[in-house]
């Protein structure tokens, strides 16, 4: 098609613009304005985000996400003449393979999250807006969100994952998640105030429902929290509370699958679930979930325990924007995508991380919702996008298996890695080496391996504080309004014997 160019006007100054062709062309075509639909403008300019493509000095890249898909792809993405922009509705990176330390007590939420605009300031073509995307108008290359609406010429999905409580809206309502640092606070707030409340509960049966606690999941998440509770009871609370009996406090961790770490070695899985029981943790397998309400956890064998601290950690899915995009879903509200991570017949939206559902090879089933998956199809993505910019094929995603790890407590892990399994000591120092290595910030390394080597040393977790509006508050204020009740009936039942 012939390319033809009028003069507009932008901000009252005039304009030429090229239009009647949307390829892209190379970079020296680009700066000498002979870019397709793209405008030549004076290197100060600055563009709002809402412009359409025929009216913009280069090809914008819109990342939705700032997760660890979203950030790999904006770093690859940032080295070359190409303008990015990601969206996330919170203004931090967070590591989340240590939140569960967060609502734990072995580390402040700052020592985990990192600010995106501190990690993107150094690439000049990258910027950041804090947004929530609400929908994406796929032919207009528009994405809406809960600002303004803003246009692109590729975009990547990259928002992450949420929890799964397969369709049961109470299971959501009437347990812990973790999947965020808010999740984190509320939970240890949570907790500590269960202990504080305990101290008061003369009555036995309602003292024990606080101080049960209940995780559902045994993967690495519910395995970690699970040998973090132990630990925090038996060798910090015990301390704090010496007026209660903390034998009383239970930890329980709830499989519905045969075996803990399911995707682990059974040497492993038959490890770990041993150290968890070394540690007083009690573990249920085969044990499915069927109601959680009013502080009651029911299981689908009909059997019940009695708890105010139900941790929900037994799936993940893709984030709810997958389902308002009109597209079709795979298990999990995953899009399946093409080998080169494209949406078909889209080729300028690709999909990465926790929303891609892409098989793995010959099998049936998709690549897992792990940070090291993410992170390599960022690089594919921010690789094919590029590819295709320069008229080149793209090429398909191939995921180089770098292992999985898991740590139970002090001084024990599993490691399943390159067919070498490694579980105690050696495992455990090799998982605090990879997770420290792989915090975004020196300041944060520092800060965590400083708490790390204080815990270890002293026995002790200096994060057990109550903070802000927690959950737990609904809750107590309905045990104070009983026990008045009960109070109430006593006396009003004292006043009637007869003398």
């Amino acid at each position: 098609m012939e390319r033809e160019q009028r003069t507009d006007r932008l901000d009252g100054d005039e304009v030429r613009v090229c239009t009647g062709n949307s390829e892209v062309l190379p970079k020296t075509e680009i700066q000498e304005g002979k870019g397709g639909n793209y405008l030549a403008v004076p290197a100060p300019f600055t563009m709002p985000t809402n412009l359409p493509a025929k009216v913009r000095p280069r090809p914008r890249v819109l990342i939705v996400g700032a997760g660890f898909g979203g950030l790999s792809a904006a770093r690859k993405l940032g080295k070359h003449e190409v303008d990015v922009l990601v969206l996330d509705r919170r203004n931090y990176h967070g590591f989340w393979p240590l939140i569960y330390e967060v609502a734990t007590s072995g580390l402040e939420p700052e020592s985990i999250a990192y600010p995106v605009r501190a990690i993107l300031h150094k690439y000049r073509c990258v910027s950041f807006h804090m947004a929530e995307v609400c929908a994406i108008d796929f032919e207009r290359k528009l994405v809406l969100t809960d600002t303004t609406p803003v246009s692109y010429d590729y975009l990547i999905l990259a928002a992450g994952s949420t929890n799964n409580y397969f369709g049961n809206d109470i299971l959501a309502a009437n347990t812990f998640s973790l999947k965020d640092i808010d999740d984190a606070e509320s939970l240890r707030n949570h907790v500590l105030t269960s202990f504080e409340y305990a101290v008061r509960e003369n009555n036995p049966m309602h003292r024990s429902r606080m101080l049960t606690f209940v995780i559902v999941g045994g993967g690495p998440t519910g395995v970690e929290l699970a040998g973090a509770f132990a630990e925090l009871i038996r060798h910090v609370l015990h301390k704090d509370y010496p007026m209660l009996d903390v034998t009383e406090a239970r930890v329980l961790l709830v499989e519905a699958a045969p075996s803990l770490l399911g995707t682990f070695s059974p040497s492993l899985q038959y490890h770990a679930q041993r150290q968890l029981e070394k540690m007083g943790v009690e573990v249920r397998l085969n044990t499915a979930v069927a109601a959680v309400d009013d502080g009651i956890v029911t299981f689908k064998d009909g059997t019940q325990i009695a708890s105010k601290t139900v941790v929900w950690a037994a799936g993940v899915r893709a984030a709810h924007l997958a389902e308002v995009l009109g597209l079709k879903l795979e298990r999990g509200f995953r899009i399946p995508v093409e080998p080169t991570l494209t949406l078909p017949g889209r080729p300028e939206v690709l999909v990465i991380g926790d929303m891609a559902h892409l098989r793995r090879g010959k099998s049936s089933q998709p690549y897992p919702m792990v940070a090291t998956v993410a992170i390599q199809q960022g690089k594919c993505a921010a690789h094919n996008i590029m590819a295709q910019m320069r008229f080149k094929p793209m090429k398909p995603f191939r995921y180089f298996d770098k292992g999985k790890m898991a740590t139970i407590g002090r001084r024990a892990a599993v490691v399943d890695a390159f067919g070498v399994h490694l579980s105690g000591f050696v495992a455990w120092v090799v998982w605090l080496f990879i997770h420290l290595m792989s915090l975004v910030g020196f300041r944060n390394r520092m800060v965590v391996l400083i708490n790390w080597a204080y815990n270890y040393l002293t026995y002790d977790r200096g994060v057990r504080l109550i903070t802000g509006k927690h959950h737990g508050s609904d809750w107590f204020m309905r045990e104070v309004q009983r026990t008045l009740l009960v109070h109430q009936a006593q006396a009003g039942g004292a006043e009637k014997r007869p003398q």
